[in-house]
């Protein structure tokens, strides 16, 4: 909303200023409010085009999320909003891109229509009513050529960002999105066109004034009481800027109007963004020219793949993300995947999970796995097999972050969205007194029996760990399973501890949350969700209700796609 109101403002104080700005009088009297709606809509579009580039400079928000110059949790929560801005700024860019386009229509056509004689410096056309060269300006010269093309790639990119293509096929997504370089390009030529020019001599030709020694401005400026004399020498009084004659004011100045291409303004909008971007572009190039070194890669049920790995000074905190590039899979594609093992004081191994669900995990854990019919399968770093390389950029910053800032949390996981789960578990793990949390409910709903396997030792490691540190009420597991198909696979002495925290069907959330609510009076939770938009919704609803215990939930959410 806030943002709505400040593109609203925005584009209405541009437009104030070409339909009443005396500099615009004469362009506007040619142009009418084409000329207003297309110089409102440009500056929309200039502070959108520069501002959409923020949110995508990861290293920059990783670097103010943890940084203690931003004490406050709720300018923190701010950024995880970073992919809603960057989507804002991207259906601004399309709505007000279509204006301007329109507003150019008309003024192509009002240029033709409206041929000023007095003011030929101002004519896009040679005379009245020439639509083929006003045409022909605007669509094959470099203005016309460049927007033609900006809206091309604009519409590629937005297209290939809707949710039913990122999900059949991210391919095109990535690489079309990547077409933002082009279009920025393409707007710096955009504006060298110089097509609307407005008035420089503001102190000596006021809008509206007759200029005594122009016979064309005469003829059509002066009135009819004065016309017929205009030939006569005028009184000496009649120089003056405003004189009541007849009980009415003429303005009479003695220079002609110059006019001046308005000077380009975009690149004073993009020009920080767009550096500050390439710049980090660059430190993450150079951060992740060295590859990393693969200790072993595990075969998980339900397809999914962990591996495990080491890179030199490289740190992470739990929640973190990374994105991974693999020059036998892809000499461009890369993807990001939340690290499920972060490397501490006493390991440097890091890993990540992976669930095989496209093109490009499938060619990457052919290359990594040979064909095996076992449900599990571990390669060791000692044993001989030619890994490929794989290079890694980040880590990058998430909402997770937060969850150990909290005294209380409550986390949960639907499927594979546990993963950013299971690096805070790991930390809790080796040691959880240096956090703010005191207690954590971890919710996990899966809908095979298999998928616990992923995390279920660590589970199991975790709960036994704190019972025997005296704190079992640190650690709330609790596991639901959405299908009953295969349940006896579980049981077992292994699991013994997961068996109990077990249950069949979908969580009762507004029970959890009262039960939550009332063992935590008057406390703050902080609410993180990874999972389905179904399962998001729902808790997301459920934080901004009131209850009776004075328990205040804050929502935070990572979203698959």
């Amino acid at each position: 909303f806030i943002w709505l109101s400040l593109n609203v403002l925005l584009f209405w104080k541009t437009f104030l200023l070409y339909n009443q700005g005396p500099e615009y009088h004469y362009l506007h009297q040619m142009l009418g409010l084409g000329l207003c709606l297309s110089r409102a809509s440009a500056s929309v579009l200039n502070l959108n085009c520069s501002l959409i580039l923020l949110p995508m400079c990861r290293t920059l928000l990783a670097y103010l999320r943890g940084s203690q110059k931003v004490p406050s949790r709720r300018t923190r929560r701010l950024l995880d909003k970073s992919r809603t801005f960057h989507i804002t700024c991207g259906v601004t860019i399309c709505i007000f891109s279509g204006v301007h386009v329109a507003a150019h229509l008309v003024n192509a056509f009002n240029f033709s229509v409206n041929y000023s004689e007095d003011f030929v410096e101002l004519n896009a056309a040679r005379y009245r009513d020439e639509v083929v060269k006003c045409t022909y300006i605007y669509f094959f010269k470099v203005p016309g050529l460049t927007g033609v093309c900006m809206v091309l790639v604009l519409f590629l990119m937005i297209t290939a960002s809707t949710y039913a293509i990122r999900v059949s096929n991210y391919d095109i997504f990535w690489y079309t999105h990547n077409l933002f370089f082009v279009f920025y390009m393409l707007l710096m030529l955009h504006v060298s066109g110089g097509l609307l020019k407005y008035q420089t001599n503001l102190d000596t030709h006021p809008p509206g004034c007759i200029n005594l020694n122009g016979t064309h401005s005469l003829n059509n400026h002066l009135p009819d009481y004065l016309s017929e004399h205009f030939h006569e020498s005028f009184p000496e009084e009649f120089s003056k800027p405003d004189e009541l004659t007849q009980n009415r004011f003429v303005k009479i100045c003695m220079e002609e109007p110059r006019f001046q291409a308005n000077f380009p303004q975009t690149w004073l909008w993009i020009s920080g963004p767009l550096c500050l971007y390439c710049a980090e572009r660059l430190y993450r190039c150079i951060r992740s020219n060295k590859p990393v070194t693969i200790i072993s890669v595990i075969r998980h049920p339900s397809d999914v793949m962990e591996i495990r790995m080491v890179k030199e000074n490289f740190k992470a905190r739990p929640g973190q993300y990374i994105i991974l590039h693999c020059p036998s899979v892809s000499a461009l594609e890369n993807h990001p995947f939340t690290l499920t093992m972060c490397p501490t004081k006493t390991k440097a191994t890091f890993g990540v999970h992976l669930k095989i669900v496209g093109d490009w995990t499938e060619r990457f854990r052919d290359l990594l796995l040979p064909p095996s019919s076992q449900d599990s399968e571990i390669l060791p770093f000692i044993q001989s097999r030619n890994y490929p390389k794989l290079y890694i950029d980040g880590p990058f910053g998430s909402p997770f972050e937060e969850s150990l800032n909290y005294e209380v949390s409550l986390c949960v996981a639907g499927g594979i969205g546990v993963t950013p789960f299971a690096s805070i578990l790991n930390t809790l793990l080796d040691d959880w007194e240096p956090y703010k949390l005191r207690r954590l409910y971890f919710i996990w709903v899966c809908r095979d029996i298999d998928s616990f396997r992923w995390f279920a030792d660590l589970l199991c490691v975790l709960h036994n760990k704190f019972w025997q540190e005296n704190r079992p009420d640190y650690v709330n597991i609790q596991l639901y399973l959405s299908q009953t198909d295969g349940i006896q696979k579980i049981i077992g002495e292994k699991y013994q501890a997961l068996n109990s925290r077990l249950f069949i069907g979908r969580p009762r959330w507004k029970l959890l949350f009262d039960e939550i609510a009332k063992c935590n009076r008057g406390k703050t939770v902080g609410v993180f969700c990874c999972g389905p938009s179904s399962i998001s919704k729902t808790l997301h609803k459920l934080c901004n209700q009131n209850n009776s215990y004075g328990t205040r939930f804050e929502y935070n959410k990572e979203s698959f796609s």
